[in-house]
């Protein structure tokens, strides 16, 4: 008697991809503690770290591997990955359903142990430490400065930050920004209410704690984004577990807190609720410049009920301006209080120093068009002059007018997320600088232009 052999199931391209993002996460994280100075020893002396094991299983992992919490959050991740690739396999008889709220669940556990408890550390090292330590320069320590001058009735694009932690973090030739604030108006406005209740409760505030929490409700929308099992796994995964936008959260880089306000317009925008998906978006545009490149391909979006030309999108301006007033409306509210307060400072912020034309300004730097600018050898160093919005125009606005017409030929929140990312991509790329922290960012934009559902109803009146 023979058994009948049944066609092989193949595994689920969501278990690839899970590995494919783990062993990304688990390798930057490594690195990026074995950078930092006397990490083992500061976790273990920690007064609620240094309790989790007893002396003689800190003794038994010893210093060399990485600290003893960094390893088991590391094997309980692999753990969960290994049940995950088992839930998979056994996805015919689980039925569509549970394995789905399996697969998640366990991805979550991942989330949680390389990302969500991680980024707690590091908060609690620092408050442990020095206060320019296990953090980012500008989207902790400068942000949490900029929302005590709020708080103080001060403007942070007029104070400097020469007498705060920022003057101790990096290396003194790139401290640049101790004159000049570079992020807009939402990013302290909107974590002010968060520190008060953070050291009303704890006595404390780490800016992480405002980017955790947006990061969880963002990654409590993605699922809601996708049609199928695989999209919604694929999606929560490609950001949560993003390589680099995940590293961004450890340290407190501020793109997760841009793009949870994106990722709470494109939600409220297919579930047809137009004014929140302008107000949304309104916010996420006086976070930071990068959410701008987002801007002309959502404005085609609040029009998807309706086909559209050049000539259509014309006629539809009346329609197109009553339906985006809210977006246009807290970007003022939120920005204008700051330009109208001293217009000069607030645009060498948010502008000028970016751009390398103050007299203290951001260097050339990263990984784009500019490292050929430098190996050109006509500059002297990385904080010279050179006209780098020549090439962002000259690649940016054809761009613009052909990513604009094929959006009129295929219109919706998907290709508005991709559009939007592949102008920022382009714009960025030709400027003065390009850091790692944009590539995160634009991944997160491509997933969602990727997996958001193509058939999401269109937006009520």
């Amino acid at each position: 008697m023979t058994l009948a052999r049944s066609a092989p199931v193949r595994p689920a391209f969501d278990v690839l991809l899970l590995f494919a993002l783990l062993i990304a996460r688990l390798h930057i994280n490594a690195a990026a503690e074995a950078s930092l100075f006397e990490h083992v020893a500061n976790v273990t002396r920690h007064p609620w770290l240094g309790r989790l094991l007893s002396p003689q299983a800190w003794a038994a992992f010893g210093p060399w591997q990485g600290d003893a919490i960094f390893l088991l959050l590391a094997a309980i991740s692999l753990l969960a990955f290994l049940f995950y690739a088992l839930v998979d396999l056994s996805r015919a008889r689980l039925g569509k359903k549970r394995c789905l709220r399996l697969k998640m669940g366990l991805l979550w556990l991942i989330l949680l142990a390389l990302v969500i408890l991680p980024t707690l550390k590091l908060a609690l090292l620092r408050h442990d430490n020095l206060p320019h330590s296990y953090s980012h320069d500008g989207g902790v320590i400068q942000t949490e400065v900029a929302i005590t001058y709020f708080l103080a009735g001060r403007n942070p694009y007029v104070e400097n930050y020469h007498d705060t932690p920022m003057a101790d973090w990096g290396f003194p030739e790139f401290r640049t920004a101790l004159d000049h604030y570079p992020y807009l108006p939402a990013t302290f406005l909107l974590s002010a209410p968060v520190k008060l209740l953070a050291e009303a409760l704890l006595g404390w505030y780490d800016q992480r704690f405002t980017y955790l929490l947006l990061f969880l409700i963002t990654l409590a929308l993605l699922p809601r984004l996708a049609v199928t099992a695989a999209d919604k796994l694929g999606l929560t995964m490609l950001v949560g577990l993003n390589p680099i936008m995940g590293l961004d959260l450890l340290f407190g880089q501020n793109d997760s807190f841009v793009l949870a306000w994106i990722v709470a317009s494109v939600y409220a925008l297919s579930r047809g609720r137009r004014g929140w998906a302008a107000i949304f978006l309104g916010v996420a545009l006086a976070s930071k410049p990068t959410a701008w490149f987002l801007a002309p391909f959502w404005a085609l979006a609040l029009l998807v009920d309706r086909p559209l030309s050049w000539r259509g999108a014309l006629h539809a301006l009346p329609t197109l301006a009553r339906r985006a007033a809210p977006a246009l409306a807290i970007f003022l509210l939120l920005t204008l209080p700051y330009l109208l307060w001293q217009p000069t400072a607030f645009i060498d912020d948010v502008w000028r120093w970016a751009a390398g034309a103050t007299p203290t300004h951001y260097q050339i730097w990263g990984l784009g068009f500019a490292n050929f600018v430098l190996a050109s050898g006509a500059l002297t160093d990385r904080f010279a002059s050179w006209p780098f919005w020549l090439p962002e125009l000259l690649a940016t606005l054809p761009l613009l007018g052909l990513l604009l017409h094929r959006q009129l030929r295929h219109n919706g929140i998907a290709p508005a997320c991709w559009h939007g990312g592949l102008l920022l991509f382009t714009f960025a790329y030709f400027s003065r600088f390009l850091n790692e922290n944009y590539l995160g960012f634009l991944l997160a934009l491509f997933a969602l232009g990727y997996y958001l559902n193509p058939d999401a109803p269109p937006a009520a009146e």
